[in-house]
C-alpha cells in the first residue's frame, strides 16, 4: 500500500510527524506541488529559497532509495491524478494555519481522502485556550498556558534511514534559482546552525539579540519559515539549553530564545481564530487612522534613501539579502507608520515580497505590533526614534558602515546623524522628515482613529 506525502512546509526528513505518519504504509511518495494561486505573489528571494530547498529535500530522499515528485497545478486535480498513478489510498500532509491554507485543505477533503497532521507547531491552536474556551490575545497569559502544556522534553524522531517509493513517477524539473551564499537551503544547513547556536550563542542571547552589529541571533527563521527545521527541533534544543545551562546569564539566554519560538506560535494562533487580521487591524479602535500615504516617500523607505542612516541599512540590508536583523524590521516599521503615517498595509507587503523568511503570521503580528494596531502591541503612542535606537543598537555605527557604503568614511559620532554634524555626502539624502515633527502629527493621527470610533459606538 501506499501514500502520499504532501509537503508543504515541512521540507525535512528529522522529525517530521507527517513523514512519519504516512511511512506506516509499505510505501511513501514525497510529492510537492507548486500552487500556481502561492507562486503568482512576487517573492523572487523566498522562491530561490524555497527551489533550493527542494533540491536538497529531493538529494536527501535520494540518499535512502526515494525522489522527490514535483509537479505544478492546482492541488487537488494534482493529487486526484498522483493518487491514481502510485495507486496510493490516503494522502498525510502537515496542518497549516493561514486563510488560504485552510480554505485549500477544505477543498481537497471535500474530494479526496486527505488526513491533516500536527507538525508545524508544537501546540495546536485550538489546544491553547483560556479556560472560557475563547482564544488568548495577550502574550504572557498565552505562553504561561503554552509552558504549562509542553513536556518536560520532546521526542525527537530521527530522519529515515531507507523510504520505499513507487518507482517510474513522473516528476518535472525544479526552476535553477540564484543560492543565496548566506542562506544556503536546505535541512543540513538548518541543524548545522541550530546546532551551532544553541550550543554557545544562545548564552548570550538575552544580552546580544537586540545588537544589529552582533551576531547575537539565530538567523534560522528562513529554515523554520519551510520546515527545513521544525520548531518541535527548536523548541527542543531551547529545553536543552535551559536544563545544561550553568548560570544564570546562560539560562536567562536560552529561556529569552523560547519566549521568542512561542511568539511564533502565539501568532499563528490569532492569525488561525481571527483571521480578519490579514487584512485590517485587530483593533478596531484604530481601524481608521487617517493615513498620508505619501507614494514618493514610500520608494524612499524601500530604497534605503529616508536619510536616517539606521532605517537606511536596514532597508538596504533586506533589499540586497532578503533578511533583516529583527530590531531593525522594528525601527524601519515603526519609521514607516509613525514617522512617514503611511500605512502598515503597505510595509507588510513589502516585507512579504522581499523577506526569506516571510510568514503571513509572523509578518503580521509584527507589523501590527509596530503599528499599535494588533493584538498584544506596543501602545500606539510608543514611537521609536531612529536615531536613539541606532546609538543604543548600533552604538559604533558598524551596521550602517556595511549596509551604507556612502557614510563608512564617518566617524562614530557623525554617522548616526550626519545632518547635525554638519556633514553633506555625496548621493545621501537629508532627512526626509523630522521626527519631532512626525511623532506630533502621528499622535494626532492616532488620537483622531480612536476619537472616530468612539464617536460610532
Amino acid at each position: 500500500m501506499t501514500a502520499i506525502w504532501w509537503i508543504r512546509r515541512d521540507l525535512r526528513l528529522t522529525d517530521n510527524p507527517a513523514l512519519q505518519t504516512a511511512l506506516e504504509a509499505a510505501s511513501v511518495l514525497p510529492v510537492f506541488i507548486l500552487d500556481p494561486a502561492l507562486l503568482s505573489r512576487p517573492a523572487p528571494k523566498r522562491q530561490a529559497f524555497l527551489f533550493n530547498g527542494l533540491r536538497a529535500l529531493d538529494a536527501d530522499l535520494r540518499q535512502r532509495g526515494s525522489y522527490l515528485v514535483v509537479r505544478s497545478g492546482e492541488p487537488v486535480e494534482v493529487l486526484r491524478s498522483l493518487l491514481a498513478e502510485s495507486d496510493a489510498r490516503t494522502v498525510y500532509a502537515e496542518e497549516d494555519y493561514s486563510p488560504y491554507s485552510r480554505q485549500r485543505d477544505r477543498q481537497v477533503s471535500r474530494e479526496l481522502p486527505l488526513q491533516l497532521v500536527l507538525g508545524q507547531t508544537v501546540q495546536h491552536p485550538e489546544f491553547v485556550k483560556k479556560a472560557d474556551g475563547s482564544p488568548y490575545t495577550v502574550y504572557t497569559p498565552y505562553a504561561k498556558a503554552w509552558k504549562a502544556m509542553l513536556p518536560g522534553s520532546i521526542h525527537m524522531v530521527s530522519a529515515p534511514a531507507r523510504i520505499q517509493t513507487p518507482a517510474g513517477i513522473r516528476t518535472e524539473t525544479i526552476l535553477e534559482a540564484p543560492t543565496s551564499a548566506l542562506f544556503p537551503a536546505g535541512e543540513a544547513e538548518a541543524l548545522k546552525r541550530l546546532y551551532q547556536f544553541t550550543n554557545l550563542p544562545v548564552t548570550k542571547y538575552a544580552e546580544n539579540r537586540n545588537r544589529m552589529d552582533l551576531d547575537g541571533t539565530s538567523a534560522l527563521s528562513p529554515y523554520i519559515r519551510f520546515g527545513m527545521l521544525g520548531l518541535r527541533q527548536a523548541v527542543h534544543n531551547a529545553q536543552q539549553a535551559i536544563r545544561s545551562a550553568e548560570d544564570v546569564e546562560s539560562r536567562k539566554g536560552a529561556e529569552v530564545w523560547l519566549n521568542e519560538l512561542i511568539w511564533r506560535e502565539f501568532y499563528i494562533q490569532i492569525l488561525y481564530h481571527f483571521p480578519q487580521v490579514s487584512k485590517t487591524a485587530f483593533n478596531p479602535s484604530l481601524a481608521e487612522i487617517p493615513w498620508r500615504n505619501n507614494v514618493e516617500e514610500f520608494e524612499a523607505w524601500k530604497a534605503g534613501q529616508t536619510g536616517y542612516p539606521i532605517v537606511d541599512a536596514g532597508m538596504r540590508q533586506l533589499r540586497e539579502t532578503g533578511w533583516m536583523h529583527n530590531r531593525a524590521r522594528m525601527i524601519t516599521a515603526s519609521f514607516l507608520v509613525k514617522d512617514l503615517l503611511i500605512d502598515w498595509r503597505w510595509g507588510e507587503a513589502w516585507f512579504m515580497e522581499n523577506l526569506l523568511d516571510g510568514d503571513p503570521a509572523a509578518n503580521n503580528g509584527g507589523w501590527q505590533w509596530t503599528a499599535g494596531t494588533g493584538t498584544d502591541a506596543a501602545p500606539y503612542f510608543r514611537i521609536f526614534n531612529p536615531l536613539i535606537q541606532a546609538i543604543k543598537f548600533d552604538p559604533h555605527g558598524d551596521t550602517i558602515r556595511k549596509w551604507v557604503p556612502e557614510l563608512r568614511k564617518l566617524n562614530g559620532k557623525e554617522i548616526h546623524t550626519p545632518w547635525e554634524q554638519g556633514v553633506n555626502v555625496a548621493g545621501y539624502p537629508t532627512p526626509i522628515v523630522d521626527h519631532k515633527v512626525a511623532r506630533e502629527r502621528t499622535l494626532l493621527a492616532y488620537n483622531y482613529a480612536r476619537s472616530f470610533q468612539e464617536s460610532t459606538l
